[in-house]
């Protein structure tokens, strides 16, 4: 007889193996939904409802296509407890002359137009360009692009103008990061970890990303290997943040410079 709610207390334990195993996914459930409870705003926008919460702790789980989609080739999959993603094949780089997926690289085009995230993320293996290892919101919208020497770059328009940039903070690959990155209208603001805040405002921010996957993007060290766990992505309230005012106010000042010619449409 199976287990019942109320007070018959018989159970047929052939059904045990199953009952844990419910209560595991229900315990991962319960952690995945409190992970971030404690988030009620960040930067201009406060927290509305959750659109994707994800700790790839289920065992058995297809990535679907409309929330994640990985870029040029490359291959993802879910193991250990993260979502793991390495370049594409020789075969396939054979076949191409660009986009080859020499790096890592996945969207998540489910992410709403105004939204707050937060995940954590490391880069592994493989060498930096100038371009890679980066996270972007909408595909050459806005930018952070990771150096181990140069420190942190935030660039938006095609990459065409440097916005903030924090030297100090230098990756390590192998290391996690927490980020957590607001988008609402024309701001943009960023930090990883417990560093400064990097905050940019410009008007193409709040444009649809031109081509290329839509919503939050990455892409890891070329040859190398990106993994992501505990990521929340939330859609935003209409009102801002109380006391945003001031706290932009008090975020480090910087004067955007133009580091390339914006590529002809």
């Amino acid at each position: 007889m199976e287990a019942k709610f109320g007070y018959d207390t018989t159970i047929d334990h052939s059904h045990i193996g199953n009952m844990y195993l419910k209560i595991s996914f229900l315990l991962l459930f319960v952690i995945a939904s409190t992970a971030h409870a404690d988030l009620k705003s960040f930067g201009s926008a406060v927290v509305d409802e959750v659109v994707i919460q994800e700790n790839f702790e289920r065992p058995v789980y297809q990535l679907p296509k409309s929330t994640w989609q990985a870029r040029q080739g490359t291959r993802w999959k879910i193991a250990g407890g993260v979502l793991s993603g390495i370049p594409s094949s020789a075969e396939y780089q054979s076949k191409k002359t660009h986009h080859r997926g020499l790096e890592p690289r996945l969207s998540i085009p489910a992410t709403p137009p105004e939204c707050v995230a937060q995940f954590s993320i490391r880069f592994l293996d493989g060498e930096e360009t100038t371009i890679v290892p980066f996270v972007e919101f909408g595909h050459h919208i806005v930018r952070l692009r990771f150096s181990k020497e140069e420190g942190i770059t935030l660039l938006v328009d095609y990459e065409s103008l440097k916005v903030a940039e924090d030297a100090s903070f230098h990756y390590k690959p192998g290391d996690w990061m927490k980020i957590t990155a607001s988008l609402k209208g024309d701001e943009f603001v960023i930090a990883i970890n417990d560093s400064p805040r990097l905050y940019a405002k410009h008007q193409v921010i709040k444009e649809p990303a031109p081509s290329g996957g839509s919503g939050i993007g990455v892409a890891g060290p070329r040859g190398g290997k990106i993994e992501i766990d505990d990521l929340t992505i939330w859609t935003v309230k209409d009102e801002v943040a109380d006391g945003w005012e001031k706290e932009r106010e008090q975020l480090p000042k910087f004067e955007a410079v133009q580091v390339r010619e914006k590529p002809k449409k």
